[in-house]
């Protein structure tokens, strides 16, 4: 059994991102079957276990997630073109009234803010932002399968086999793509149900079978959903409240 960067175990098991795991080591936080370990570089077995002490478990539980209803004409991650980012609507003014979280807004959960995956800027719907390395972890890792649920309206005609196609036989970028869940829900709008997120991903596969997209919402990310948040609103994760 090959030894591994003690960062890259603490990420793969979920504790924190591979960042924090180097801050965590720096300040001699990160346990290795009880014994300290404060070299950045350190490894370990994989079979050994990896705890964190309470200072680094009460900075994580300090730390905020936000959800929020982008509407179109805003990109998730950094300005661009002109077009401001998402993050720039989370203000004390722009929270939902009814959001239930016993947390109050500071404008200290702005700091490290983060989109946790894309949301192209002509979708709209559930934006996660955190400052958790762990739940950015579950919601944009490589080998997560996590669903992500959408409203699409669309446009035009679908070709003969074009609804089992978007279920499964579309490919992009030369990669077939993973089975989705693909349905009906009235005569211009399709529910799509996935477990990735290519760039354009929705789109490129309604052009494939004959269809335009002309309006597309993202209402659930694993058992997080956006429920009657307005757009342009925002309220915290709750405790207790889990994507997985």
């Amino acid at each position: 059994m090959e030894k591994i960067r003690i960062s890259k175990l603490m990420a793969e098991q979920g504790l924190c991102s591979r960042r924090e795991a180097d801050g965590y080591i720096e300040r001699g936080w990160v346990r290795v079957d009880g014994v300290v370990v404060s070299e950045l570089g350190s490894k370990a077995y994989p079979n050994q276990k990896i705890t964190l002490d309470k200072m680094a478990q009460r900075r994580q539980t300090s730390r905020v997630t936000i959800l929020l209803n982008k509407p179109v004409g805003y990109v998730s991650g950094q300005a661009e073109q002109g077009y401001r980012p998402a993050a720039s609507l989370i203000s004390a003014r722009t929270q939902y009234h009814a959001d239930r979280a016993t947390v109050r807004f500071d404008p200290a959960h702005l700091r490290g803010l983060a989109p946790a995956g894309r949301l192209d800027i002509d979708s709209q719907g559930l934006l996660v932002l955190t400052q958790d390395g762990r739940i950015a972890r579950q919601l944009i890792n490589d080998d997560s399968e996590l669903e992500k649920e959408y409203l699409v309206r669309v446009e035009g005609k679908i070709s003969g086999n074009g609804l089992k196609l978007l279920n499964h036989g579309l490919s992009l970028d030369g990669k077939v793509l993973r089975p989705a869940h693909v349905t009906w829900q009235n005569d211009d709008q399709l529910r799509f149900i996935l477990q990735e997120g290519k760039k354009r991903q929705i789109r490129r596969m309604c052009e494939q079978v004959g269809l335009k997209v002309v309006g597309l919402k993202r209402v659930r990310m694993g058992r997080v959903v956006l429920g009657d948040l307005p757009p342009g609103q925002w309220r915290y994760l709750r405790e207790g409240e889990r994507f997985i």
